[in-house]
């Protein structure tokens, strides 16, 4: 299973698509049998016109984009058709604005999230937090489904000191708000039924960050944010067997600010 947000797909297709370094590139040699893609950007036409290659080598799309033309988008990448695809967590505010796939194959339930970045002391951050209110509600009967659940994506908050580099210069920056990381810290809590995959092959670990900013040095000197999770409910989490960050090696081989979190499941 894979994740990770573009970026905008078709920017993320054309990065250095001539030395097959881009997205499409990424796509054929993924050891992964479904990727979530977040931030997509794009019209589902638009998806499909983009991601045609890849397509046409066996992946199936289903996607939810945004209203709004040009902003969010989340979409999921598998190699086989869903049995069921459901859009958005219920709450009517977000319905249309490509934030939350989720679609099942066989006993699995596997979810695309982008959630909101929200900006502090703004009607974004308003709006974010209406988000993680309502979603917060979702994920608890989710959790204990009787069925493999998991929900990939950008989730836009640095749970702990461990997954921001420069924590001290962020304590008021949306992210890292003392309200948001209480509330993934419950959504990770004993006894809520997730599991924070990438943390429990690296605990007390620094990292492995996941996101950097373009400006600056923030990538070469690893300034950044883990932010990209893989969020499992606790028979599947269980199944994990290894975890790992595609940091690109070289800042001229990256096709997006965020990397992909690669994690395999014992059937």
């Amino acid at each position: 299973m894979a994740t990770v947000n573009v970026n905008g797909v078709r920017a993320a297709v054309k990065a250095r698509s001539a030395a097959n370094t881009g997205l499409l590139g990424w796509l054929s040699a993924a050891p992964a049998d479904y990727v979530c893609l977040q931030e997509v950007r794009a019209t589902e036409p638009e998806t499909r016109a983009a991601l045609a290659p890849a397509l046409a080598d066996g992946w199936t799309l289903v996607q939810a984009p945004a209203a709004q033309k040009g902003r969010s988008g989340v979409a999921i990448l598998s190699r086989r058709e869903p049995d069921a695809v459901r859009i958005g967590h219920g709450d009517p505010q977000f319905a249309e604005s490509g934030r939350y796939i989720e679609a099942d194959f066989g006993k699995l339930t596997l979810a695309s999230l982008y959630l909101p970045s929200g900006e502090a002391q703004t009607e974004r951050q308003v709006e974010k937090d209406q988000f993680l209110t309502t979603f917060g509600e979702y994920l608890k009967p989710l959790a204990h489904a009787k069925r493999d659940v998991l929900i990939c994506g950008d989730w836009n908050i640095a749970h702990t000191e461990l997954d921001i580099k420069n924590w001290k210069g962020n304590l008021k920056a949306s992210g890292f708000l003392p309200h948001e990381r209480a509330w993934i810290g419950e959504v990770f809590a004993d006894g809520s039924g997730w599991t924070d995959v990438q943390r429990a092959f690296h605990p007390g670990e620094a990292g492995p960050y996941s996101w950097w900013s373009y400006r600056g040095q923030a990538f070469d000197n690893d300034a950044g944010w883990r932010i990209d999770y893989h969020v499992a409910n606790k028979p599947l989490a269980a199944r994990a067997v290894k975890a790992v960050t595609q940091r690109a090696e070289h800042y001229e081989l990256r096709w997006s600010d965020h990397a992909p979190i690669v994690v395999e499941y014992a059937a």
